[in-house]
């Protein structure tokens, strides 16, 4: 690629897909989205890079067939920042990708809106948390309902149907002790690869290494680019490496901060853009009682278990399984279909985790309306009594909770007590058949 220069470099990066590589996924948000655009004149999916928001609008019903522009296309964002009118001049159905590019389109939409009294609908997509960009959320304050498409689950990639094992949960039904009868998949392969769609295409950890390479100079190059200055892309990159060994851990921003060589600010800085562009997120403490002493303090995940392996240096499936933090990649699987299936539901769930100052915790903790339910994850094989030690300690200290789940990497579903099960983790992620014990 002589004389190429970095703008070309980094489109070979991103450009992820041959045309007989391609097959479309179903995504299992696509059922709320579309109640969303029956509701509502804006909607908005955003989410992180390459995570399919492009190619599920692109597919889905019935935005498929709306006109579609991109603010990838560089006339299409001159358009969009000279004269966005003329963007959606002749329809009244458009889809907008990659809206983050030009701020000064949302007031825009908003008067196009307002003007067409419910005619007109338009979807917003992103790769940044429009929400936290203070101009577009007063914008679209009380005219948009706000949707994030998540890396893929393994259930989306194989291609079943959500399972509904949080809406038995919720009217009280158990799952009945029985077997999960398929064989389970290998942990440590998935989550060395990562969920984004593009890795599916791709079958050796080599390939995989290089994608990520490609996924984060696009990161670093372009996407920060556009919504901050950023002084050194070096220090930025070494408190990604920093922040991904951190992964399921309570956040210490003054430790990465001294261990980076920056000033807390400039770490602080660089945390809020990574959960602007759905990197990162900082999961809250669980804390209903005032009396309890409770660590309060955030603890930090990644998006993907892909990017985390990448950053933090594992680079084969064996190195990942034997790694200090091979738990923590468990925990940030489980965490990813709890938040896919917990969006799902109405209201939308909330993910929170539970720890006391006596060492005493839960993995999530997730409050949907006036329910609470408690998760715990085990990377064990076998289920035993002593690994919901964690879950009856929060049973005892919040006794509104209708139960606890102990997610594990075994086949058997079994209850531990009258307040607690052991599933299989492979029964959130896809559902799975089960054979029931009679």
């Amino acid at each position: 690629m002589t004389g190429a220069s970095r703008d070309d470099i980094i489109h070979v990066m991103n450009n992820f897909y041959s045309p007989h590589e391609f097959i479309y996924r179903p995504r299992w948000i696509t059922a709320p989205f579309r109640t969303a655009l029956a509701a509502h004149p804006i909607v908005v999916l955003t989410g992180a890079r390459q995570v399919g928001k492009s190619t599920l609008l692109q597919h889905a019903e019935p935005v498929c067939h709306w006109r579609y522009r991109t603010l990838d296309d560089f006339d299409v964002l001159r358009q969009a920042t000279q004269n966005p009118d003329a963007l959606w001049a002749g329809t009244d159905r458009i889809v907008l990708d990659e809206v983050q590019r030009a701020p000064a389109l949302f007031s825009a939409v908003k008067q196009a809106v307002d003007q067409a009294h419910g005619a007109f609908r338009v979807v917003l997509s992103g790769s940044a948390n429009l929400l936290l960009m203070r101009r577009v959320s007063e914008s679209l304050a009380g005219r948009a309902v706000y949707l994030v498409l998540a890396p893929m689950t393994l259930g989306e990639m194989w291609g079943t149907p959500p399972p509904r094992i949080l809406d038995h949960l919720r009217a009280g039904v158990w799952p009945a002790d029985g077997r999960v009868s398929h064989a389970l998949p290998d942990l440590f392969t998935l989550a060395l690869r990562g969920f984004l769609p593009a890795l599916l295409s791709l079958e050796q950890p080599e390939d995989w290494t290089r994608w990520w390479e490609g996924y984060v100079a696009t990161y670093l190059e372009r996407d920060l680019r556009e919504l901050s200055q950023i002084p050194s892309l070096v220090d930025f990159h070494r408190c990604m490496e920093l922040l991904a060994l951190r992964n399921g851990q309570i956040l210490n921003q003054s430790e990465v901060a001294r261990d980076a060589g920056i000033p807390q600010p400039t770490v602080h800085r660089y945390l809020t853009l990574l959960e602007t562009t759905y990197l990162v997120e900082r999961l809250p403490a669980y804390t209903p009682s005032r009396t309890t002493r409770l660590i309060k303090a955030p603890k930090l995940y990644w998006a993907d278990t892909g990017l985390v392996a990448f950053l933090a240096g594992y680079y084969d499936r064996e190195s990942l399984a034997q790694a200090r933090e091979a738990g923590a990649y468990f925990e940030t699987v489980i965490l990813h279909h709890l938040k896919v299936l917990s969006q799902l539901l109405v209201p939308r769930g909330r993910l929170y985790y539970w720890r006391t100052r006596r060492g005493e915790e839960v993995d999530f903790i997730l409050e949907q309306g006036r329910q609470v339910w408690a998760f715990e994850c085990k990377m064990t094989t076998t289920a035993r009594y002593g690994d919901a030690e964690g879950l009856r300690h929060f049973l005892q200290a919040v006794p509104q909770a209708r139960g606890g789940i102990l997610l594990y990497h075994g086949s058997e579903i079994s209850r531990l007590d009258d307040r607690i099960i052991a599933l299989p983790w492979i029964l959130l992620a896809t559902g799975g058949k089960v054979d029931t014990q009679q």
